[in-house]
């Protein structure tokens, strides 16, 4: 796949100021905002930062962000699956994953994350991807937006539909180790029936495996 990415932009305001909402960007041109002291879900900012601009330089590397000024307040990221988790073992170029989507604390209550999603999907290249999202539980802020798990994911899978996504069924041990945990997943209107075939083998490769076995 040749992986086009064509640029998108909106604002809107707030008590904040102008919020842009922009992408795909270059790890080049990520580099001339500065990254919210509060984006800490997963690493460090600086460390986030680093990791988040390595993602755009790979070719099938998404960043869409939300700025106010030129601060990053916000950002979700598209990439392959890590060669790691079972999403790999296709080796389907057409596959990718939602890695991480983040807004920092102080700008929640704008629906950026939902503003990020449905950005991301203005590309009409989009439309040759399955997008994965695997939900975790253990990763969501319930601390700091004081809800509890059920309403989380209730707000989670509003947010994901915001840009097509919907819960889907696996076999995947992580996933299925909570009930909370789910797949999300956005199959493009332009993706081949033998990818579609090839993702549901990955869907259940437990199953499938087991089954191989029994032969």
């Amino acid at each position: 796949m040749n992986h086009e990415k064509t640029y998108y932009s909106e604002s809107f305001s707030s008590e904040h100021g102008p919020i842009i909402v922009e992408g795909p960007l270059t790890s080049d041109e990520l580099s001339h905002f500065t990254f919210n002291e509060g984006l800490i879900a997963f690493r460090p900012p600086e460390k986030q930062f680093e990791a988040v601009k390595s993602i755009a330089d790979f070719d099938e590397g998404r960043i869409i962000i939300a700025r106010n000024s030129e601060e990053i307040i916000g950002y979700v990221t598209y990439l392959h699956p890590d060669p790691l988790e079972r999403w790999s073992e296709g080796s389907m170029e057409d596959l990718i994953e939602l890695g991480a989507i983040e807004v920092s604390p102080e700008f929640r209550g704008h629906r950026i994350g939902s503003r990020l999603l449905k950005l991301s999907m203005m590309d009409d290249y989009m439309e040759k991807y399955i997008i994965i999202s695997t939900e975790y539980y253990w990763h969501w802020d319930l601390k700091g937006t004081g809800l509890n798990i059920w309403d989380y994911r209730k707000v989670m899978e509003k947010m994901m539909a915001a840009g097509g996504l919907t819960p889907s069924p696996t076999d995947d041990p992580e996933i299925i180790s909570h009930p909370a945990n789910c797949l999300m997943v956005r199959v493009g209107s332009r993706v081949p029936e033998s990818s579609v075939e090839t993702f549901d083998q990955l869907r259940f490769l437990t199953r499938h495996r087991n089954r191989q076995l029994r032969r």
